[in-house]
């Protein structure tokens, strides 16, 4: 069989991660191999190692656009959402604005990070990829906690970090979202106002 040319690359790299959407969360990563991925997609195994070259890649980059929304190399901390939500003065509108853009992560990546998760504890290279995407969600929300702190007196920033940090996890959204029926817009509200009220501002 040929190999695939590089203007292939791009439509075959969205349908492998489709493909490896569907089986990570439902078979799990350990389970899934690169050839079940290809049938999926309805490709040659030969073009899923052409264009990830291995099962791990496949993982990382569907970690990636689903937490980016997009196929562009743009970290979480250069998305416009939070450097409208840092330069936003009145601090309430500020959790707000930050809420929704971490609820429309969790809303795209919460069963991904799972898989993730579920993985990390059989696969060294996938308990880095899992540890490194904590270390980048606690630098984020703390990013945005010390400029909510320019805005409200005597804020402590440790505790609203560990507050987000057990708000905005991909358990809870799922918990609440997919098993006990909250819309999104009600979790989102929720997360607000509970932080909100751990920062001293009305809800």
């Amino acid at each position: 069989m040929a190999t695939p040319s590089e203007d292939d690359k791009t439509p075959a790299r969205q349908k492998i991660l489709t493909a490896a959407r569907t089986l990570f969360t439902t078979t799990g990563y350990a389970s899934t191999t690169m050839k079940a991925i290809a049938a999926e997609a309805s490709v040659a195994v030969q073009t899923v190692y052409f264009v990830f070259g291995n099962k791990r890649s496949v993982l990382e980059a569907l970690l990636d656009v689903s937490i980016a929304g997009d196929d562009e190399p743009t970290s979480t901390l250069a998305q416009q959402w939070v450097a409208e939500a840092v330069a936003e003065p009145n601090p309430l509108s500020q959790l707000r604005i930050q809420t929704h853009g971490a609820r429309l992560i969790l809303d795209r990546a919460a069963p991904v990070l799972l898989a993730v998760r579920a993985a990390a504890g059989a696969d060294p290279e996938v308990a880095q990829l899992w540890a490194s995407t904590c270390e980048h969600h606690e630098m984020v929300l703390r990013h945005l906690t010390t400029a909510l702190a320019d805005k409200v007196d005597h804020l402590d920033i440790d505790r609203i970090v560990d507050v987000g940090l057990a708000l905005l996890t991909p358990e809870t959204h799922i918990l609440l979202v997919d098993e006990r029926g909250w819309s999104p817009e009600e979790y989102e509200r929720w997360v607000v106002d509970v932080l909100a009220r751990a920062a001293g501002l009305g809800g």
